[in-house]
């Protein structure tokens, strides 16, 4: 069994530093490879990864906590649960870490991937680029085998041909495009609208065609304002929400 190992953090100073851990540490637990140990480190070792105080690293394991991701045992120390799943709402959060931890812990299926022409509504995204490379992908829960979302992501050629088919049933595309592309990125604009199931989506994720739906539609920037991905996911109406929260401060 190979020790359980979270992923690297880059620190959004006017984000809380304790939310931004928990979502990483979310992300990496949800995302962890089958044959890794369910023993996470200690809380020193945890703050010494991310570069934190042991306080907020305490707060963001509680936070996990709460959602029943990990439990905590004094003098045997945190695990992670084995029964855990992911939290149904979709959540419009402030980190591109936050991000890729709402979109983990499903398991993915690759569909397919290959070039497209440009029309349509990725026009207004892609004005310059005749073509795209699409990746196509099915989600389906852990723990029931049901499937629950499935995307279509159009990215730009330079960048596609970084993207393999192994790393895109592990991770989702926004971790792979940062850290295995190397795009910089700078914001990810989200779109989430109710629509009806077209024939192909009500197919793949078993429900009747016309039913409700939720369309995300998620478009990444690199930090020269080029759009380098346009992510559309087709959510479950009966198996998710979608929750906005405001911080007046």
């Amino acid at each position: 069994m190979t020790a359980f190992a979270p992923d690297s953090l880059v620190l959004n100073r006017k984000l809380p530093l304790w939310y931004q851990v928990s979502q990483s540490l979310r992300a990496s637990i949800l995302g962890r490879t089958p044959d890794a140990s369910l023993r996470l480190p200690t809380e020193e070792q945890l703050a010494g990864h991310y570069g934190v105080s042991v306080l907020t690293m305490r707060q963001a394991l509680k936070e996990l906590e709460g959602e029943g991701l990990i439990s905590r045992h004094r003098r045997r120390g945190t695990f992670i649960e084995p029964g855990a799943r992911r939290g149904a709402p979709v959540r419009l959060l402030g980190s591109v870490d936050a991000i890729v931890a709402q979109q983990s812990g499903d398991r993915t299926t690759v569909l397919g991937h290959g070039r497209t022409a440009v029309s349509g509504e990725l026009l207004a995204h892609f004005p310059d680029t005749p073509e795209v490379v699409t990746f196509r992908r099915l989600r389906h829960d852990r723990e029931s085998g049901e499937p629950t979302n499935w995307a279509e992501n159009a990215v730009l050629p330079r960048f596609a041909a970084s993207v393999e088919a192994a790393d895109l049933e592990r991770w989702p595309m926004t971790k792979v495009l940062r850290d295995v592309a190397g795009v910089r990125i700078s914001r990810i604009t989200d779109t989430v609208e109710a629509r009806l199931a077209d024939p192909e989506t009500a197919e793949l994720l078993q429900v009747p065609l016309l039913s409700p739906i939720l369309h995300y539609t998620g478009v990444t920037y690199d930090e020269d304002g080029r759009v380098v991905d346009v992510a559309r996911i087709r959510y479950r109406g009966d198996r998710f929400s979608f929750t906005v929260t405001v911080d007046a401060h």
